[in-house]
């Protein structure tokens, strides 16, 4: 006679079926499997098996067993906030928020695998994220389960997680016309935003180092620009009802991107040009009044569309310094350095695209043949 809670009855064909757990689905549901046997102890056999197999003879630890992913990813994110800055820990709470916790938050830890990974995944791409953003999502959701790992010694499944590989796309340089065009264009008439998108240009700086930019991290004396703070708009999570999102102004976006950059003295003369004697004024405004990334994206586009420019994002004007700077034989590791690069392989890898010109000269060096 079967007992309460084992889940072995008897049906109207006369068999015996035993149910147990086979797993979880996406939206945390148990997923059952059945076995049958002729009488109740035949059943009970089997399905003791089946459930022994599935745990490898380990039981399941009764300790947050009953917690959904969801828990984990909450618990994960507080240990996470005295670690990280600010910034990331919005980028992280939007990762989960908007992706992770809809998904897969109702699921229970042990029940998520491979499979299920892969089909999440394959709904990111799905709903048209690009690939790193995909990327991205994954590198969090394999950090979270890691955490909930540690809550499961001994039986938490072994999940892989495969990246999404993005093709290799050509990042967009302006060649030499077009940058002494864009150069000669931004330098007629040249007000303070200009003159900052031109300053980006001969020094590689990302847009967030160029709107925290403050003359007095310009010194005229040693002709440097010193690297200290980074601007960008992150979602405003104080629920104060100034916004959905807020303008923070903190540190680099890593300790390498914290730098001492050098001057040419053609650069220094142009900042020479601008200095408004008051130290505390950003350089894209002249006052103490700060102008936004995003601002400064539109001033761009239509610098360049005035300009007959296509294509070209503020981090065009970054890497057409990195090309610029090693055409004309720049050392890797000072280049690297100034752009605030923690290995040489990221200037490499990333920043440095050489011109069919450049590559005809060096073909050109090649012995003729038949030598």
């Amino acid at each position: 006679m079967s007992r309460k809670g084992e889940n072995i009855f008897q049906r109207k064909d006369g068999r015996w079926e035993a149910r147990y757990v086979k797993g979880h689905e996406l939206s945390g549901k148990i997923r059952y499997g059945f076995c049958y046997g002729k009488t109740y102890k035949e059943a009970k056999a089997k399905v003791e098996q089946i459930k022994a197999a599935l745990m490898n003879d380990k039981p399941i630890p009764t300790s947050h067993s009953r917690h959904r992913f969801a828990f984990f990813c909450e618990e994960w994110l507080k240990m996470q906030k005295t670690r990280i800055k600010e910034s990331t820990y919005v980028k992280y709470d939007s990762i989960l928020q908007c992706h992770i916790l809809p998904k897969l938050g109702g699921s229970y830890p042990l029940g998520i695998s491979t499979q299920i990974v892969e089909t999440f995944k394959t709904e990111l791409m799905e709903e048209g994220l690009s690939v790193q953003s995909v990327k991205n999502i994954l590198i969090v959701l394999h950090s979270v389960l890691r955490y909930a790992a540690e809550q499961y010694p001994g039986v938490f499944p072994a999940v892989e997680i495969r990246y999404p590989k993005e093709p290799r796309k050509e990042p967009r340089v302006l060649s030499i016309e077009e940058q002494q065009s864009f150069v000669s264009y931004l330098m007629e008439d040249m007000d303070e935003c200009r003159f900052g998108v031109l300053l980006a240009l001969l020094t590689g700086l990302r847009i967030g180092e160029v709107c925290a930019l403050k003359w007095e991290n310009i010194s005229l004396r040693d002709n440097t620009i010193r690297v200290r703070s980074t601007m960008q708009r992150i979602r405003n999570l104080n629920g104060d009802g100034n916004g959905k999102t807020k303008i923070l102004i903190g540190n680099p976006k890593s300790d390498t991107s914290v730098r001492t950059i050098p001057l040419s003295d053609s650069v220094a003369g142009l900042c020479r040009q601008k200095d408004p004697h008051c130290l505390t004024a950003y350089i894209l405004t002249g006052t103490e009044s700060y102008m936004e990334p995003r601002r400064l994206q539109r001033r761009l586009k239509k610098y360049t569309k005035e300009c007959g420019l296509e294509g070209v994002h503020f981090h065009t004007l970054r890497h057409t310094f990195a090309t610029r700077c090693m055409e004309v034989g720049f050392e890797l590791k000072s280049l690297s350095e100034i752009l605030g690069h923690a290995k040489t392989s990221t200037t490499l890898d990333r920043y440095i695209h050489s011109s069919l010109d450049i590559k005809r000269m060096n073909m050109e060096k090649l012995p003729p043949a038949g030598m």
